[in-house]
C-alpha cells in the first residue's frame, strides 16, 4: 500500500461508505474483582444483534465498530470457535454494513501473559485465523483494529490497576508490548488480506496545569502531546523503530474524544475535567489538526458522545468542529457515534446515558431511543445529504447515507459564507 493509493489523504477519496459510523461496546477484560466482563452480553447486543444493525441502517449509518472477542473464540492450541461472530457476519451482510473489527478490546484469553513470547505468537496466529474466517464470509475492503486503545489500556492494566494483567509499575513496558503485538498483528492480517485497512484508536486529550501552578505547564503538555501519542508514534515507526512500525502499519488514526478528554492535571497526578465553558479548553478542530499534522494519515473520530441530556449538543459541536478541520486540510473520514447502545459505568454499574439508545432494564436490555440525539443526527443528515447521492433503495428514508463528499461540500459552502471563520484557529 503506497502513499499515493487512491484512498489515501491526498486524493480526498472516501475510505468508508458513510461519514456517520457507530460502535458497540465490546470490552472483555478481567476486572479488578478478578471476574471477566463481557459487555456484548451486558448490553444485550448478542440478543438484539439484528435489531441493533437494522436500527443503525435505518439511521443512515453504514459503518460499525464491532468485536471478535479473543477470549471467546481462541480455545488454545490453534483451535478456534467462530460461532459467536457468525450472527454478526450474517447481520452485517443483510444490512449492508461495513465492519471495523476489534480483535483485542482489553481482553486476553485465560492464562495468556501479554509479556510472554507465547502470548505474542498466539495473537499473531489468532489474527491470521480471524482474517481467514472473515475474508471467507464478507466482501472487501475489510477493516481491523488489532488492539483497542493501546495507551489507555496500558495505564488501566498497570498503574491504575483496573484490569488484567494488573502490572503495576510496568506501564511503559506494557505499552511497548502491546505495540509490538499490534504491529505483528497487522502483518499477519495482511498476509491473508493484502488490502486490509487498519484503524488504530486511542484517546486524544488536552491537559492544562492548575491556574496557580504555571510551573506544571510543561508536565501537562508532555502528558497530552507526547505520552498520549507514544503508541501511535511506535506504530508509525517514529518511536522504537526496531519494532517495525511504519506509516502503512499505522494506516488510519482513530481519535476518541469525550467531554472528559480535556482536564486539569494536578501536582498529585489527579485529573479535574475542564467544564464546557472553561477558556482553557482547546477546540476539537485544533486537536484533529494536531493529529493530522503529526502523521498525515487519514483520521476518523473513533469514539465520541455527549453525556445524558448533552448528547445532541455534543453532536452539534462535533460536526461543526469536524467541518472546520476539513476546511483546514485534515483528512477526516468519519465520525463514530459510540456507543450506539448505552453501557453501564465500569465502576458504579449505573447506566451512563451516553448512547443513541438507552437501556433501563438490565434483564431485557430493551432499547429506548434518545430522541434529542437522534433528531440532531437527522438534522445533519437532512442538511448534508445530496439527492443525487441517495442509494437506490434509500433504506426507506427520505435521506440517504451521508458520504464524505457531501460533508466536504457543506463545509466549503459554510466557509464561503463567512470567509476565514470556519477553519482551525478561527476566533
Amino acid at each position: 500500500m503506497q502513499e499515493g493509493n487512491g484512498n489515501i489523504s491526498k486524493s480526498g477519496k472516501a475510505i468508508f461508505p458513510t461519514f456517520f459510523m457507530a460502535g458497540f461496546e465490546c470490552s472483555t477484560f478481567v476486572w479488578k474483582d478478578n471476574e471477566r466482563k463481557d459487555y456484548i452480553v451486558v448490553t444485550g447486543h448478542d440478543r438484539h444483534l439484528k435489531s441493533d444493525y437494522t436500527s443503525a441502517m435505518d439511521l443512515g449509518i453504514g459503518v460499525v465498530r464491532e468485536a471478535i472477542r479473543w477470549p471467546l473464540v481462541d480455545l488454545g492450541g490453534g483451535r478456534y470457535d467462530w460461532s459467536s461472530i457468525d450472527p454478526v457476519l450474517e447481520a452485517m451482510n443483510d444490512c449492508h454494513m461495513t465492519v471495523i473489527w476489534d480483535l483485542c478490546h482489553y481482553g486476553f484469553p485465560d492464562g495468556c501473559d501479554p509479556f510472554s513470547e507465547d502470548c505474542h505468537q498466539r495473537f499473531i496466529d489468532y489474527c491470521h485465523a480471524a482474517a481467514q474466517y472473515v475474508i471467507g464470509h464478507s466482501e472487501g475492503p475489510r477493516f481491523f483494529t488489532p488492539i483497542n486503545e493501546i495507551t489507555f489500556f496500558s495505564a488501566a492494566a498497570t498503574d491504575i490497576g483496573w484490569m488484567y494483567p494488573f502490572a503495576k509499575g510496568r506501564y511503559g513496558e506494557f505499552k511497548r508490548a502491546l505495540c509490538q503485538m499490534a504491529i505483528e498483528g497487522v502483518r499477519a492480517l495482511r498476509e491473508v488480506d493484502s488490502g486490509a485497512r487498519m484503524v488504530h484508536v486511542d484517546p486524544i486529550i488536552h491537559a492544562v496545569p492548575p491556574q496557580d501552578r504555571p510551573d506544571l505547564a510543561d508536565e501537562a503538555w508532555e502528558h497530552a502531546y507526547r505520552e498520549a501519542y507514544e503508541a501511535w508514534d511506535m506504530l508509525y515507526g517514529r518511536l522504537n523503530p526496531e519494532l517495525g512500525g511504519s506509516p502503512e502499519i499505522l494506516d488510519i488514526v482513530g481519535v476518541n474524544v469525550y467531554n472528559f478528554s480535556q482536564a486539569q492535571m494536578n501536582a498529585d497526578k489527579s485529573r479535574e475535567v475542564l467544564g464546557p465553558r472553561d477558556p482553557r479548553r482547546r477546540p476539537l478542530s485544533e486537536l484533529l489538526k494536531h493529529a493530522w499534522d503529526r502523521y498525515h494519515r487519514p483520521l476518523i473520530i473513533g469514539e465520541t458522545s455527549g453525556h445524558q441530556d448533552k448528547r445532541a449538543e455534543w453532536l452539534r459541536m462535533t460536526m461543526e468542529e469536524s467541518m472546520k478541520a476539513l476546511n483546514s486540510g485534515v483528512d477526516l473520514q468519519g465520525v463514530c457515534l459510540y456507543p450506539f447502545v448505552d453501557i453501564p459505568d465500569w465502576q458504579t454499574q449505573e447506566w451512563a446515558k451516553i448512547g443513541i439508545y438507552d437501556i433501563e432494564d438490565k434483564e431485557s436490555c430493551e432499547r429506548i431511543p434518545c430522541d434529542a440525539y437522534i433528531e440532531e443526527l437527522h438534522r445533519w443528515q437532512r442538511l448534508l445529504d445530496q439527492p443525487e447521492h441517495v442509494e437506490p433503495d434509500a433504506f426507506g428514508n427520505q435521506w440517504g447515507r451521508v458520504q464524505l463528499a457531501e460533508v466536504h461540500r457543506h463545509a466549503a459552502e459554510w466557509e464561503e459564507k463567512t470567509p476565514g471563520s470556519q477553519k482551525v484557529g478561527s476566533v
